[in-house]
């Protein structure tokens, strides 16, 4: 049976945590025994933390892991590894804000075997027409930095088979923020087998997003930066 690691960053989530838990647990348990749901606290200021340990003590397919605060990307980084080191078969990043649906995870998995990652595209988004404004400008830079045309980099609900992104991973920079969009160009680079499938996206259940806009834009001067170096090496 095929064993699927759910990698989940956290920050600052002391409002989601709990319900979105309750939310996922129940897509790693039906997929089977070997499979975890990995929480990847990023250095949370608040309970986050503490609170998954304690959902933990209930479910024995959960791990909670915390580590020093280093952005999304990092997290996400600090799971993948965490994954592929315990030799997982697929591996599914969603994050942890209450955004996603497990119930649209099921389309993904029928067709795992498929592809090297299925990615969603998010057509009905709640987020803020910011968010949407940033995605597209993603979508235009990656175009003219890398050459090729990724329809959602960032998307946080992938699906990807284990042995494409161990060969793959060495290439994104340690701790890099945009790390799920480096890895989508890479693929798209190599030209693996990626589907993109559509996704709903809600507004975020609670909490306060750590993200703003002025954040977001010296992460973009940052990423033009790295993505000229990144793409020097796939070339």
């Amino acid at each position: 049976m095929d064993t699927l690691y759910l990698i989940m960053p956290a920050y600052n989530e002391e409002a989601n945590i709990a319900q979105v838990i309750e939310d996922w647990y129940p897509v790693v348990e039906k997929t089977g025994s070997a499979g975890r749901m990995v929480i990847v606290d990023d250095g949370s200021r608040d309970s986050t933390y503490a609170l998954a340990k304690e959902a933990a003590r209930t479910r024995p397919q959960l791990i909670p892991l915390t580590k020093r605060n280093g952005g999304h990307g990092a997290a996400v980084l600090y799971g993948y590894d965490y994954a592929l080191e315990q030799n997982a078969d697929y591996i599914f990043q969603t994050d942890s804000d209450g955004q996603t649906n497990p119930e649209e995870f099921w389309a993904f998995w029928k067709q795992r075997d498929q592809y090297d990652m299925v990615i969603g595209k998010r057509c009905h988004r709640e987020d803020g027409i910011s968010r949407i404004i940033v995605t597209k400008m993603l979508k235009a830079v990656i175009r003219l930095c890398f050459g090729v045309s990724v329809p959602d980099a960032n998307t946080p609900f992938r699906l990807m088979n284990s042995q494409t992104l161990r060969r793959e991973i060495g290439l994104v920079p340690k701790d890099f923020n945009l790390s799920n969009v480096i890895i989508s160009v890479i693929y798209a680079k190599k030209k693996c087998r990626v589907r993109y499938l559509p996704i709903t996206f809600r507004p975020r259940q609670g909490g306060v997003n750590s993200i703003n806009l002025r954040r977001i834009f010296g992460i973009g001067c940052q990423a033009l930066r790295d993505f000229y170096s990144i793409n020097k090496t796939l070339k």
